[in-house]
């Protein structure tokens, strides 16, 4: 049996790749994705029910905006946080089918 060593990824797509888990990786943001699932949020709204002040949401937000998984829509002075990227919905399915309340075993 050999081992497959070639990558379909280039060097630099595994190091994005490596970095975009990284920042999903922290339970603020799996907790502020999970609820931008459900829909757009006001960073205040997403910070009240994280329970985190509000610069602390503004900053994990940040993080998820810069590598490509959020959508910014501004409306007057209010900045509202979607799901940007389809597949960190996909993402997010696979931790929920691997460690979802309901998983047996």
């Amino acid at each position: 049996m050999s081992i497959m060593t070639d990558s379909p990824l280039s060097d630099a797509a595994l190091h994005n790749a490596a970095e975009c888990l990284r920042v999903i990786g922290h339970p603020a943001r799996l907790r502020l994705i999970g609820m931008m699932r459900e829909g757009r949020h006001s960073v205040g709204e997403l910070a009240g029910a994280c329970g985190i002040p509000p610069n602390q949401a503004s900053e994990h937000l940040r993080l998820l905006q810069r590598c490509g998984f959020l959508r910014l829509e501004r409306e007057g002075r209010s900045c509202y946080y979607s799901i940007g990227d389809c597949t960190l919905s996909e993402i997010m399915g696979c931790i929920d089918r691997r460690f979802g309340e309901d998983r047996k075993g």
